[in-house]
């Protein structure tokens, strides 16, 4: 396999091959993948590769699907975490579908949700956050990619396996980084599924050098690292204030319909680019003495971006408030809210305590079995499940929970404001 020999060698090859030949190279996977990149001999009905950030996984999945158009497969289902992740990394990606497909290039219709290969094979987009989309329809392969992350991955993998139906031995190949969820578990312990494990390591000779050096060497020997370079299901931290077990015994499948308040809680980042912190986003709701997780937006922005994310939450789910840290930003943090609409109610609160203290109350609402995630919010769920007292990190979206659950169900409500609300 090309893609294991050092770059000298590689130059070699190609250098003595014809135009012709070097044409149908170009398009040979089987040439240019590592061992570890194709698909394994035997009985299998799924081949899970878990592995770590940058192996190949998405250029596996996109080749597989190649062959299987050639070998004569008809029906394949394209499944990613959400729409855009199927539309951007999957099919658009620079390793996904279209960019791979060299001379069988399919036609990619959005609208429709469909590829169409030349020989009439059809590929249908679905997103994990809508697994309905998978309940009833007939496939002969298929590919997911990051099932781990999904926000409803054991029903989304349920109503995908369920219509694996098609033809003689139809199969599917899932594509993720692990967590330590129980979709998973379950699919690791599977006598029908061929699990490859590989680290980021195994592809670095193929990635760029800041990657390396600002991915690798910041992450190298930490937990994090362990689960998204090295690619290990790890279990619970010992003292951490949340355990998987904890979270997964009182999760829902669906949102409800009402709540009698709704808060969106911020946890500011106080700078912006490609190495600031994350900005946490986190929508909650409350019904009776009950909290509920209903939204998890999230992610590195700008002030401006933060604040429109925040915005957008608000009015889609007809909240009570914002209620957001500013204890680095002070005014500032208002300020931005208000320059994107100054009509949003809004509430300032300042740590007083420390970050292990305003978490401990609400950490024991979920030993309770009071709290409710609605869905899989993987980021959010690895942080308080990683969390404990040595700590020294910031978690945001931790302190978007915290701070959005205080207000509903540790702080004074207030009365006159709640109400019954309809998502």
């Amino acid at each position: 396999m090309i893609a294991s020999l050092d770059e000298a060698t590689r130059a070699t090859i190609l250098s003595e091959l014809s135009a012709n030949e070097a044409a149908e190279i170009l398009e040979d996977w089987r040439f240019w993948a590592r061992p570890d990149q194709i698909a394994p001999d035997g009985n299998w009905r799924v081949w899970l590769i878990m592995a770590g950030r940058g192996f190949g996984k998405t250029r596996c999945g996109a080749e597989w699907v190649h062959e299987q158009i050639r070998q004569g497969r008809e029906r394949i289902a394209l499944v990613g975490e959400t729409k855009a992740d199927v539309r951007d990394v999957m099919v658009e990606g620079e390793s996904g579908i279209l960019a791979t497909a060299g001379r069988n290039r399919p036609l990619y219709e959005p609208s429709k949700r469909r590829l169409t290969w030349p020989n009439g094979a059809i590929g249908v987009c679905y997103s994990g956050d809508e697994p309905d989309q998978l309940r009833g329809p007939q496939h002969d392969a298929a590919w997911l990619d990051e099932l781990a992350k999904y926000r409803y991955a054991e029903e989304t993998w349920s109503n995908l396996d369920l219509g694996l139906r098609l033809g003689e031995s139809p199969q599917a190949v899932i594509t993720t980084t692990p967590r330590p969820v129980q979709i998973m578990r379950e699919l690791v312990a599977d006598e029908l599924v061929t699990v490859t494990r590989g680290s980021t390591y195994d592809n670095l000779q193929n990635l760029a050098e800041s990657f390396a050096k600002r991915i690798v060497e910041r992450y190298e020997g930490t937990r994090l690292g362990r689960q998204e370079l090295h690619a290990e299901i790890l279990d619970d931290v010992v003292g951490a204030l949340w355990s998987r077990e904890m979270i997964d015994a009182h999760r829902l499948r669906e949102t409800p319909p009402h709540f009698e308040r709704i808060v969106v809680g911020v946890d500011p980042a106080v700078t912006s680019g490609e190495d600031a912190d994350e900005t946490g986003i986190l929508v909650a709701g409350m019904i009776g003495n009950r909290g509920y997780i209903v939204e998890d937006l999230s992610g590195q922005y700008t002030p401006q971006e933060w604040a429109i994310q925040a915005i957008k939450a608000y009015y889609k789910y007809n909240a009570d408030r914002i209620v957001a840290e500013v204890n680095q930003g002070g005014d500032m943090v208002e300020h931005t809210i208000r320059t994107v609409d100054r009509n949003v109610s809004y509430k300032a609160v300042r740590a007083a305590r420390g970050k292990i203290l305003r978490a401990e109350p609400i950490a024991a609402l979920y030993e309770q079995g009071r709290i409710h995630h609605c869905g899989t919010f993987a980021a959010l769920e690895d942080q308080l499940c990683m969390y404990t007292h040595e700590s020294r990190d910031s978690p945001d979206r931790l302190d978007a929970l915290v701070w959005a659950l205080t207000d509903l169900m540790l702080g004074k409500n207030d009365g006159g404001m709640s109400r019954v609300r309809g998502l």
